[in-house]
């Protein structure tokens, strides 16, 4: 177990993507947690998915009445970027903000060279300038591509991205690198595994089908249904977030007087593959619990299993031991129990109730 290194009581703490799905509530758990804490949030609020979302989640924000700044801008804009630095004292970086989605990144390939690469840059330009005690970034278990080997290891060899969108991701980790060696910014990068829950992108599998299913139109399975999937629930990805960035990576010297990098890796997952079949199983059991979908209706009549898509992965699954080793932590929220909470609050939220 590492020791805490980095107090976050009465500091200001910049979240980039703040009013994107771990943003949001990391913000949220934030205030929950700490006191005297100032939070900073700067999102572009890109209509790359319904943009009521993310004004829904930032009025949850702003209903806490806590230290909350909100700036409507793209990390890719340097100028904003730089203005926070300069009018803030800013001790932590969480940079949530990026271009996600694998399918996308084929069809607009310019958004993630602006979010993920520029932006990314201009955060850590920032970091360089104006001392900060720990850059916490948002990579992906994407850059594991089409791995063999499994579980995922943060010590595998990643060097064959299938997609621009895990590309840019793996490009992170070295530019963070290269800013630790050269400017000893403390920093670490999470891989997330697939992050579902409550409010949270309608682009992902477990949205779109229910938005489809809801809609009586006919869901596609890829890869047949032979894809698996390491699915994190959100409060767990939090969780993580929350505890890593409390220890920043201790800046040492190498014998060549130069800093050791301050920086690590981690894998953030659940440590547990679900079968694609059985998700949606799992899925169609919890709407109709939660009175999204009627009772009687037919699934079978709603699905097709179509071949797998480019960029995509037959599997993903994270080795967690580092994590656990380090901070005392694994995911451990079940998909049923988090599907659960995603159906109910989809009812609440679009207030879809079939069953009487």
């Amino acid at each position: 177990m590492v020791g805490y290194n980095v107090t976050l009581e009465g500091k200001t703490v910049l979240v980039t993507g703040a009013a994107g799905f771990i943003g949001s509530n990391l913000v949220k758990r934030l205030f929950h947690d700490v006191k005297d804490i100032k939070v900073i949030g700067i999102d572009s609020i890109t209509d790359y998915y319904d943009v009521n979302i993310k004004y829904e989640r930032l009025k949850e924000i702003e209903a806490l009445n806590c230290d909350w700044t909100f700036v409507h801008a793209s990390i890719a804009d340097k100028e904003a970027v730089d203005k926070i630095f300069t009018e803030n004292n800013i001790s932590v970086v969480v940079n949530l903000a990026a271009q996600a989605g694998v399918r996308y990144s084929i069809t607009n390939p310019d958004a993630y060279i602006q979010s993920n690469l520029i932006g990314f840059y201009n955060i850590l330009e920032a970091c360089r300038h104006h001392e900060v005690e720990h850059l916490v970034y948002a990579s992906s278990s994407s850059v594991y591509g089409s791995n063999k080997k499994v579980p995922y290891s943060t010590d595998d060899k990643v060097d064959n991205p299938v997609s621009l969108y895990a590309a840019t991701k793996k490009s992170n980790e070295l530019m963070a690198h290269a800013y630790s060696k050269l400017y000893n910014i403390p920093s670490t990068g999470l891989r997330f595994f697939t992050v579902y829950g409550p409010a949270g992108r309608p682009d992902m599998a477990y949205f779109g089908f229910t938005n489809k299913l809801v809609k009586g139109e006919t869901i596609k399975i890829f890869n047949y249904g032979n894809c698996k999937r390491d699915f994190t629930y959100v409060d767990d990805i939090v969780e993580g977030v929350v505890r890593i960035m409390q220890h920043a990576p201790e800046k040492q010297n190498g014998e060549d007087g130069l800093p050791i990098p301050p920086y690590k890796v981690y894998n953030i997952g659940n440590n547990h593959p679900e079968n694609l079949l059985d998700f949606v199983t799992i899925l169609q059991e919890e709407l109709v619990r939660a009175g999204v979908l009627p009772t009687d209706y037919d699934f079978e009549a709603h699905k097709e299993l179509v071949p797998m898509q480019p960029g995509d992965v037959p599997v993903t699954y994270a080795d967690t031991t580092p994590l656990e080793q380090d901070f005392g932590f694994k995911p451990n929220t079940s998909l049923r129990e988090g599907l659960r909470h995603f159906a109910e609050w989809y009812a609440k939220y679009y207030k879809t109730t079939k069953n009487k």
